[in-house]
């Protein structure tokens, strides 16, 4: 496995959602080891992003392609997408009535030391109490996250995709979930070690405090105004919102 080698690579995608245009010409290109993270107002096609590379049906891919290590998954189902090795934990989760999360957990883990190690992680989150709960049903903001990442990590992925992880959470519980997904990112390890990706939304940022980021980009009206340090942009957003941004697409 050589170390340039290509994760994920998005050309020219095209997206509508309800018949209506979001994503447009959108390129992206994500090494293995690589976190990528995605700022953006509300409504500006992140979330559509990651709906349409996990294949999700609302999201409809209309031009382009993407290629999951080398090879398009279009043609893919949800299922079989997860099964190569891409996995979305979502901003808004559903309810799931009859299906323990602990059950859940065993469906979808990689195998036995995938659901050990998750059951090590639920202690850690002082979470055991809800294994056994129906998934999600009457869960807190927090919990819900918890679960999320408790999902993710059990399936095992070799593509994170996080959809604003810290919504919702307070900050002793941001810290637990970023530990959490900072040590199965392998960010203590040497960049040529690494085999895990990510994709990450966010708006406040918080979840960069924990897992580092190596490349931001900003979504305006379904394109990428702009990429660079994750960390530089962040910082003029926070100083200037997003009004320099949509100076910059208006100019692409």
């Amino acid at each position: 496995m050589r170390r340039e080698e290509i994760v994920l690579e998005i050309k020219d995608l095209a997206v509508k959602v309800d018949d209506r245009l979001v994503l447009e010409g959108l390129n992206l290109s994500v090494r293995r080891g690589e976190v990528h993270v995605i700022f953006g107002q509300n409504g500006s096609g992140k979330s559509t992003l990651l709906g349409a590379i996990m294949g999700l049906s609302r999201y409809r891919v209309t031009e382009g392609d993407i290629l999951f290590l080398g090879s398009s998954v279009l043609g893919l189902s949800i299922h079989e997408r997860a099964r190569l090795g891409i996995g979305l934990a979502f901003q808004s989760p559903r309810a799931v009535r009859g299906v323990s999360l602990r059950s859940f957990l065993k469906l979808v883990a990689k195998d036995s030391e995938a659901f050990e190690g998750v059951m090590e992680l639920a202690s850690e989150f002082n979470f055991h109490q809800h294994l056994d709960r129906d998934l999600n049903v009457g869960f807190s903001g927090g919990e819900m996250k918890k679960s999320e990442v408790l999902q993710l990590i059990a399936q095992d992925p070799t593509l994170l995709m996080l959809d604003e992880p810290e919504s919702g959470v307070d900050f002793e519980n941001i810290a637990l979930l970023g530990e959490a997904l900072r040590r199965f990112l392998e960010r203590e390890k040497p960049f040529h070690q690494r085999t895990k990706s990510a994709i990450l939304i966010t708006h406040s940022g918080h979840i960069l405090d924990y897992v580092t980021a190596d490349v931001g980009h900003v979504m305006v009206k379904g394109r990428f105004a702009c990429s660079g340090n994750p960390y530089d942009i962040f910082r003029r957003i926070r100083e200037k919102g997003y009004a320099e941004c949509v100076e910059c697409y208006l100019c692409l």
